[in-house]
């Protein structure tokens, strides 16, 4: 998940990669399957992988990567169950940052690969300032996996689904649309 590949005369090509250590990535999932069990959460039904390995962010999705919004909605409301797990996930990997994401995910990164760094990055490759970038995520309160996007200073807008995404960035666009110079 933090590598930045972009297109180059049509071809994309990989600009770098933070991607865990095989021992890292044992250590993480291993230490996630933990948690879960002291914790006591068991799903009945899940749509997708539950523990997914992105490269260089492992992330806990409780119902499954593929899971309907309203399932998503409905599984932890208030954060209590994902902040449990994180207590947990927090005391096993004190190395490794740990931040809730979305309505039911957990992603586990090496500390400071995060949103911002992800942002600094982009702004490095660009050549834009961070006051030229909008970011739009739904886990921007403190110890969300948006929320680093916030505190590196770009302007952001919380949105709770995709439908929401959707709606945010179209109506940017709107605003954009004859302002903007291709």
């Amino acid at each position: 998940m933090w590598n930045q590949v972009l297109p180059i005369r049509g071809d994309w090509k990989k600009l770098y990669e933070e991607d865990f250590t095989t021992d890292q990535r044992e250590k993480i999932i291993s230490s996630l399957t933990k948690a879960l069990a002291v914790a006591g959460f068991k799903m009945e039904k899940t749509w997708g992988e539950v523990i997914e390995d992105r490269g260089s962010q492992i992330t806990y999705s409780a119902l499954g990567q593929q899971a309907p919004l309203e399932a998503k909605n409905q599984w932890d409301p208030n954060y209590a169950k994902r902040k449990t797990i994180k207590a947990l996930l927090d005391t096993y990997i004190p190395e490794f940052s740990v931040r809730m994401g979305g309505a039911t995910s957990i992603d586990i990164t090496k500390p400071g690969i995060d949103k911002a760094y992800g942002i600094r990055k982009l702004r490095d490759l660009l050549g834009i300032s961070l006051k030229e970038m909008i970011y739009i995520g739904d886990a921007l309160f403190p110890g969300g996996n948006d929320y680093p996007a916030e505190e590196a200073g770009v302007v952001s807008i919380p949105i709770r689904d995709p439908r929401e995404t959707k709606r945010v960035t179209e109506t940017i666009i709107a605003c954009l649309d004859g302002d903007h110079q291709a």
